[in-house]
């Protein structure tokens, strides 16, 4: 019977003989069709991945030369264009659509002999922190199906969780790949803005959005940051720095130095067990010769309010587009004009959780509250971006917690918003000053369930993250 534990191992079979990729392939397919009731996937390339492994077999057998990535089963999120496959962001609006391109960051995977298994279902438009705002329905947590599975990445979560796919893309704009990470007990990292290129990531908040990967193993994802980060033509925000070598320098440090802030771990939204458990993992390094101290920072209340007036503003703008006219959903009640054929496309296409973000937007940029809402924001991303910035002078590492809770019951919070985007006070701030951070699946809560710990470090620092990230992972497979 096949089973994954790390792209080195499946590779090292793959060559042995021991295993092939289309028995790899047909055993993930089999595993997607017995989970189907968790709706992680929203469509299945499963003749097409079977032609692919088929293919990769026989070069394999001819000697041919093979990618890194060769016969790695992938699923990507419902905002990440493949082309000639479906793009709907989870959207009614977009029903039907589909890519006439791939994204940079998909075709660097296929360069590199990836199989790309399907796309994964997330909240509309990536907007959200339960998988409940989908046009497809929710996801299902594996660990307790009568919770929610974090978002917009959760059908991407599942798909890991579940052992549906080796590894997984999201996109995180606020902590969308690092939250249900942390509800389904598996890594999701985010990289610094502009490391991994945004070309075919379908919009949501343009300064704040990047790709990001699920995985179980710290080595597996800095292989594939590895291949997809770099400089990109198609995408003038993507860094000019070529990525370091990220697989065979990810070799542990002597000691780091690690910052937390009290007034996060004694947040009264916190859960007394997580900050508990932060701690003595604290002291648990610290008795490991690491240096930590504690710093103090006086913005974290500011942070949830600055993240949503920004990304709702550059929402607002960016599903402007999105009008029924040259692709998508398209009305079929009688209009009076062009106007009212817009407004009836955007009011059935759009969810009402997109709605709430576009009004949200609309009105913070209006001419009467642009100082007042926009501009403000705007003063305090500035600020904190340089506060993290004198913090990194002297740290390598910022540990936080990834979510105030466990993964709460499905239903809980969708009819109190403001408490649904409280739930990101932690992750918010990487995406705010562009640094990449990771939740790394540490613990486990009394209930059951799992949660785990977030580490940022400075902005294309990802090499000293992933080091530290792999230190923490081998401690926990060590106890």
């Amino acid at each position: 019977m096949f089973s994954f534990s790390s792209i080195s191992l499946y590779q090292s079979q793959l060559r042995d003989g021991k295993v092939t990729c289309l028995q790899a392939v047909e055993h993930y397919i089999a595993r997607i069709q017995a989970t189907r009731h968790l709706n992680a996937f929203v469509h299945i390339y499963a003749d097409e991945a079977l032609q692919q492994a088929k293919a990769l077999d026989e070069k394999r057998a001819n000697g041919q030369a093979i990618g890194r990535l060769h016969g790695v089963v992938i699923g990507i999120k419902d905002v990440i264009a493949h082309k000639h496959h479906p793009l709907g962001a989870a959207s009614n609006i977009l029903k039907g659509f589909q890519s006439i391109y791939s994204a940079t960051a998909v075709e660097r995977l296929l360069a590199e002999d990836a199989i790309i298994i399907g796309s994964l279902n997330c909240d509309e438009f990536a907007m959200g922190s339960t998988n409940e705002n989908s046009a497809y329905g929710k996801v299902l947590n594996a660990a307790d199906e009568t919770r929610v599975p974090g978002g917009s990445s959760g059908g991407s979560a599942v798909a890991v969780q579940a052992g549906l796919c080796m590894l997984s893309l999201g996109s995180d704009t606020g902590g969308s790949v690092r939250q249900p990470a942390d509800f389904c007990g598996v890594i999701g990292f985010k990289p610094t803005y502009g490391r991994i290129s945004r070309y075919g990531l379908i919009a949501y908040g343009s300064s704040f959005d990047q790709i990001g990967i699920f995985g179980t193993d710290v080595k597996d994802i800095a292989l594939a940051l590895e291949i997809m980060a770099g400089p990109d033509d198609y995408d003038s925000t993507a860094s000019q720095q070529a990525p370091e070598d990220y697989t065979t320098t990810i070799p542990h440090k002597d000691s780091y130095r690690i910052a937390y802030f009290p007034e996060a771990l004694d947040h009264p939204s916190l859960d007394p067990l997580i900050s508990k458990a932060i701690y003595k993992q604290l002291e648990e390094l610290k008795a490991s010769g690491h240096e930590v101290k504690p710093v103090k920072f006086d913005l974290l209340d500011f942070i949830v309010p600055a993240y949503y007036i920004l990304t709702t503003a550059e929402a607002s703008s960016n599903l402007s587009r999105y009008d029924g006219v040259r692709y998508g959903h398209r009305t079929t009640q009688p209009v009076t004009d062009l106007v009212d054929f817009y407004k009836k496309n955007r009011t059935e296409g759009f969810g009402k959780e997109v709605k709430r973000r576009i009004m949200l937007g609309t009105f913070v940029l209006s001419a009467g509250y642009y100082d007042a809402y926009f501009t403000k924001a705007q003063k305090v991303r500035k600020i904190l971006t340089n506060q993290i910035q004198l913090i990194f002078n002297e740290f390598d590492c910022i540990v936080l917690p990834t979510s105030p809770t466990t993964a709460f019951k499905a239903g809980e919070k969708t009819e109190d918003p403001i408490a649904m985007y409280i739930a990101d006070i932690y992750t918010v701030m990487a995406n705010l000053v562009g640094v990449p951070a990771i939740s790394l699946p540490l613990f486990r809560h009394e209930n059951g369930l799992p949660f785990g710990l977030q580490v940022m470090t400075n902005r294309f620092n990802e090499l000293t993250l992933l080091r530290f990230s792999d230190e923490l992972m081998s401690l926990k497979k060590s106890e």
